[in-house]
């Protein structure tokens, strides 16, 4: 009697947790009552015949943060759980923990300095609306293109300057030169070099990490030629604020960065809040030289690239 009880209530508990049947669908199975079938899983549970165990994604999460924390010696770390490893929803996932905790920090007189591309569209795309006094936002770099792929330069600043009721500042000029020579004339402009200060004063800076892999948007803009972007390739391991830099974050051709117009990488490093959004697998070793260059304090990430992060 005793084995034929152990054996139904196993037999329903199997039904239950592992094939999804309802207990009216058990019931129906195996010709009891559903208040039966309720006992009997009842039953299996307590002679230890099933075992539940319950997976916090959030405490992982949290322990991953710390260790990223710890070992790259940032001030704060947010990871995110992505469903899936692919970098268009890791994208979508960074991009919405990076808005949340915007929308939590900024606060009344914040200057916040934000750069373009596909992530930080996304971010800018879901950011909601916090009535904030004084705030000012401003682009670091320039957004002029020439190309026909989309850079969401202009979009991206409005965003930003919409979700805190202010209006944006622009850079509009391309972001490289062909010549160091006309890049100086250019920043000797009182109203460019206004906006050049306005992003040195920033206290919050919000940007996302390039590679130098052949689909690199700024590859893809045109302002490279083939013997440029090769070295880049060769010697690069990514970009921030279309500045490039070597595995060790350091900036790998003085002669391109001489030509870059925007923020240099060492004013990032004395932001109170420089928040780099970045995830997905393509980006892992940029993200890694960015951290070992200590151009970011602050980390929003998912939990499959903080985990190749620490490896």
């Amino acid at each position: 009697m005793e084995n034929e009880k152990q054996r139904l209530s196993i037999e329903a508990a199997r039904l239950y947790y592992l094939s999804d049947y309802s207990q009216q669908d058990i019931a129906e199975r195996l010709g009891v009552s559903r208040p039966t079938v309720s006992r009997m899983l009842q039953y299996a549970k307590d002679r230890g015949f099933v075992r539940i165990s319950i997976i916090d994604p959030l405490e992982d999460l949290n322990a991953l943060a710390d260790e990223l924390k710890q070992t790259y010696g940032l001030d704060h770390v947010l990871v995110c759980y992505s469903p899936e490893n692919e970098y268009r929803v890791i994208q979508q996932h960074i991009s919405k923990k990076a808005a949340d905790f915007l929308h939590e920090t900024v606060q009344d007189s914040d200057i916040i300095g934000v750069t373009w591309g596909t992530t930080m569209h996304a971010v800018a795309q879901q950011l909601e609306s916090k009535p904030v006094r004084g705030v000012e936002v401003v682009q670091l770099k320039g957004g002029v293109s020439h190309s026909h792929v989309n850079t969401y330069a202009a979009e991206t600043v409005q965003l930003f300057a919409s979700a805190f009721h202010t209006i944006a500042r622009y850079m509009p000029l391309p972001v490289i030169f062909d010549n160091v020579a006309l890049k100086q004339m250019v920043e000797e402009d009182r109203h460019i070099r206004r906006i050049i200060e306005l992003g040195k004063q920033a206290n919050i800076a919000v940007f996302t990490v390039g590679t130098v892999k052949e689909d690199a948007l700024l590859f893809r803009l045109g302002y490279f030629s083939a013997e440029e972007q090769a070295y880049l390739q060769q010697t690069g391991a990514g970009d921030i604020c279309s500045r490039f830099f070597d595995r060790d974050g350091h900036i790998c051709s003085e002669e391109i960065n001489n030509r870059t117009v925007g923020i240099d990488l060492a004013e990032l490093q004395k932001k109170e809040k420089s928040i780099l959004v970045a995830g997905g697998q393509r980006k892992i070793d940029a993200i890694r030289a960015a951290l070992v260059g200590r151009y970011a304090n602050i980390l929003v990430t998912d939990q499959f690239t903080a985990q190749a992060l620490l490896s």
